[in-house]
C-alpha cells in the first residue's frame, strides 16, 4: 500500500478526533495552548496505537482471512465510513448545539474521548493486517496526520465554531469508503 493511501486513511480516521477537538475548543474557550497541543497529541497517539493493536489481532487470524483480505478491507472501511456519514448527517439534521459541561476538560475526559474516536482505527488495523502492510510506518503516518489535523482543529474551533464539525466527519466517512473501494478494485484488477 502506498504512502498516499495511508495518508488518506489517516485523514479519514482523524475526522472524528478533529470534530471532537473543535467541540472541545468551543466548550473550553479559555484552554491554554499547551493543553490544546496535549489534546492533539493524545488523539494522535491513540489513533496511532489502535491500528497496531488491530493489526496484531488480525494477524492471529490471517491464515483464515487471507483469501478474503480485499473483501474484509472493503467491508470494514465502508462500514466505518458509512457510519461516520450517517452520524454526521443525523447531527446536521438535528441541528443540536454542542453541550458543554461547566467543568474543565480533564485528562481522564480527554483519554475517554481519544479511545472513543480511535475505535475505528482499531478496525482499520485489522484491515491492514489482511493487506500485510508495514503497520509501524502506517501507524506513525496515521498518528502524525491526526496530530496535525487536531492542531488545525483547535484554531478552527476558536475561529469558525460548529459550522465545520459535522461536515468534517462526513468527509472522513467518504474518504474511508473510497479507500475500501480502491483496495477492492485494485485486487480485482491485479488478480485477473
Amino acid at each position: 500500500m502506498d504512502i498516499y493511501t495511508i495518508l488518506l486513511i489517516g485523514l479519514g480516521l482523524s475526522m472524528d478526533a478533529f470534530a471532537v477537538t473543535i467541540a472541545n475548543t468551543l466548550c473550553y474557550q479559555d484552554m491554554h495552548k499547551r493543553y490544546s497541543f496535549l489534546m492533539a497529541l493524545t488523539f494522535g497517539m491513540f489513533q496511532g496505537v489502535m491500528p497496531i493493536i488491530g493489526y496484531f489481532a488480525g494477524n492471529v487470524f490471517y491464515k483464515q482471512i487471507a483469501a478474503l483480505d480485499h473483501w474484509i478491507a472493503l467491508i470494514l472501511l465502508a462500514a466505518i465510513g458509512l457510519n461516520m456519514i450517517k452520524e454526521a448527517y443525523e447531527e446536521i439534521k438535528s441541528e443540536e448545539e454542542i453541550e458543554c459541561s461547566n467543568n474543565e476538560l480533564t485528562l481522564k475526559m480527554l483519554i475517554v474521548q481519544a479511545i472513543a474516536t480511535s475505535i475505528d482505527a482499531l478496525a482499520v488495523g485489522i484491515s491492514l493486517s489482511a493487506l500485510n502492510v508495514d503497520i509501524f510506518s502506517s501507524a506513525i503516518i496515521i498518528a502524525l496526520t491526526t496530530l496535525i489535523i487536531c492542531v488545525i482543529g483547535t484554531f478552527i474551533g476558536k475561529k469558525t465554531g460548529i459550522l465545520i464539525k459535522n461536515k468534517a466527519e462526513m468527509i472522513g466517512g467518504f474518504i474511508l469508503v473510497f479507500i475500501g473501494l480502491k483496495i477492492f478494485i485494485e485486487h480485482l484488477i491485479n488478480n485477473k
